[in-house]
């Protein structure tokens, strides 16, 4: 079965003072030359049709271009601060603020050229952007899987919205060593959507399923690595504060160094007490 076209998009609308903020930041951010994508609710609308509120705008940038995105905003009057270095920093005005993403809380989803190959065109509160891939989109999600926060009924939506369309082998070369991640999503996919099961190619499941089969009949590996703090910045401490079980975010298994941790570990207090 093909996915119904979906409605005609109407973008999240901030309060005028916000939406006029984001406009300013997206006109000097086009001004300045350096690339950029817009994602989160903005993307996520667009290639949908679902519309919900959002208290943010995603912006998506590689990270060596953070210092002249920065040195742009300045020049217009706004001040981007490096919040997590291993993933996001942020603009602040009046209590509201936009995101500055350039990988993901765990390290994995990083921005990196092919972002900006396969970005989507759109317009953000009447301003020209490019828009994040939905394969990359439904990559860096695939992963947020906290308590407080869960994106699964994104990335189902987005299979349902953009299935048939999504180029597939990136999609899988994305994930590479934690299919696993995207295997439980395409799963969980035809569960929600039985009659558009077949928006997922068939040789993809099955290839997908064959690796399960092939990793079940093996022998488990011998390290103590757990990945679940790939999924949880928060769940999985325990794991590796008191079981001894080694962070699958932290080299030589990740991208994050222990700095980045531990800083990304002390937010979460932070977090509850805003």
């Amino acid at each position: 079965m093909q996915a119904d076209t979906p409605l005609a998009a109407t973008s999240p609308e901030p309060e005028p003072e916000t939406a006029a903020f984001y406009r300013q930041v997206l006109d000097t951010l086009n001004a300045s030359g350096v690339p950029f994508l817009v994602g989160g609710a903005y993307a996520f609308n667009r290639y949908t049709g679902i519309n919900r509120h959002t208290k943010d705008l995603d912006v998506f940038i590689r990270r060596t271009d953070f210092d002249a995105i920065s040195a742009a905003l300045r020049a217009a009057g706004h001040e981007a601060e490096l919040t997590f270095p291993h993933w996001l920093g942020k603009v602040h005005f009046n209590g509201v603020y936009i995101d500055l993403i350039f990988s993901s809380g765990n390290g994995i989803a990083e921005v990196d050229d092919l972002w900006f190959k396969h970005a989507g065109d759109a317009q953000v509160l009447g301003v020209p952007v490019k828009i994040s891939p939905a394969e990359e989109m439904i990559w860096s999600k695939a992963f947020i899987m906290e308590r407080e926060r869960y994106d699964g009924a994104d990335i189902i939506h987005l299979l349902r919205a953009r299935g048939d369309k999504l180029d597939w082998p990136r999609l899988l070369w994305r994930f590479g060593e934690h299919w696993r991640v995207l295997l439980s999503h395409l799963v969980l996919f035809g569960f929600a959507y039985p009659a558009y099961r077949d928006l997922v190619p068939p040789a993809v499941m099955a290839g997908l399923i064959e690796q399960l089969r092939q990793e079940t009949l093996a022998p488990p590996p011998e390290h103590n690595v757990c990945l679940g703090t790939l999924l949880s910045r928060e769940q999985y401490l325990k794991d590796i504060g008191d079981e001894g079980w080694q962070d699958a975010r932290v080299a030589p298994h990740g991208n994050m160094t222990p700095e980045d941790t531990e800083t990304w570990t002390r937010a979460i207090e932070d977090k509850k007490l805003h």
